[in-house]
């Protein structure tokens, strides 16, 4: 992958929430801030524009002049402390943004023709603020502006974008669904939760509260839990879970990865299925 930085935008009034901290809000058990700064882990230096804050990852802190400038404003103080080819611009507040947005970006931004790459939403609208840009005509198009308009503070956006010649990605539903009210907030909490997405919501929230990276099956571990609960008791499953955790930890001395998982659930399993057969057999 071409190496990117990412300058994440996390000021502003927040009026339409009666300006609390929006990025500070939580959703799923994590704060916005968090959940977007899980989708850019491998950036060479990653900043947020805006007031410090803790955060789940080492991030450069920095503020727009003068705070409150705008977007323009905080991008421009962003970038000031980046050095990559390439930036992924994100604001602060997109609980479904995801690893492969970012990805289709930064491929769509790789073109030599291009000066970069935005998201484009269901309705057809650019998200200038879910995209990769090409540093150089980035930083450009930015001090020419301030040039003409006598400084960035609170110009548009669309004065950048209108400049940059952007490839444009159409990404899923929700990537570029962002909070600007409690009503979002609201529709947000009520769609991780919802069946097809709340153990997956469950399981990166408690990965990242952990400081967990490893990808598991967790169709392997519902499966022992279920044959454990059966063929056992079902506090059994719980219990079991936990141990099959604690062995691969063991066994792999913190680097075996989900192969370690598989065996010793693997292993747990027949277990339990033995133990199953047992109460069967007459």
């Amino acid at each position: 992958m071409t190496a990117y930085d990412a300058i994440v935008l996390a000021g502003g009034a927040a009026k339409r929430l009666g300006g609390v901290d929006k990025p500070a809000v939580r959703v799923g058990g994590r704060a916005l801030l968090d959940r977007v700064l899980a989708t850019c882990t491998d950036s060479v230096t990653t900043v947020v524009v805006g007031g410090r804050r803790p955060t789940t990852r080492a991030v450069t802190w920095t503020r727009e002049e003068p705070q409150g400038g705008g977007p323009l404003a905080a991008l421009d103080a962003g970038v000031r402390h980046t050095g990559a080819e390439r930036v992924l611009v994100l604001s602060a507040d997109l609980p479904f943004l995801g690893e492969s947005t970012v990805e289709a970006l930064l491929a769509a931004a790789g073109r030599p023709d291009r000066d970069g790459a935005l998201c484009v939403d269901q309705d057809g609208r650019d998200q200038p603020l879910v995209a990769v840009y090409r540093a150089e005509p980035l930083r450009r198009e930015l001090a020419l502006l301030a040039t003409e308009h006598g400084g960035l503070a609170g110009l548009p956006l669309r004065l950048l974008t209108h400049e940059l010649d952007l490839a444009r990605v159409e990404a899923g539903p929700l990537a570029s669904f962002d909070c600007d009210t409690w009503e979002d907030i609201a529709a947000a909490r009520a769609r991780i939760r919802e069946h097809g997405t709340v153990l997956d919501e469950w399981i990166t929230a408690v990965k990242n509260e952990l400081g967990i990276e490893l990808d598991v099956d967790t169709g392997v571990l519902l499966d022992l839990a279920r044959d454990a609960a059966h063929g056992v008791a079902r506090p059994a499953a719980p219990l079991t879970t936990f141990l099959v955790g604690y062995a691969a930890a063991k066994a792999s001395s913190g680097g075996g990865g989900p192969e370690a998982v598989a065996e010793a659930a693997r292993k747990a399993t027949a277990l339990a299925l033995r133990w199953a057969d047992e109460a069967e057999t007459p």
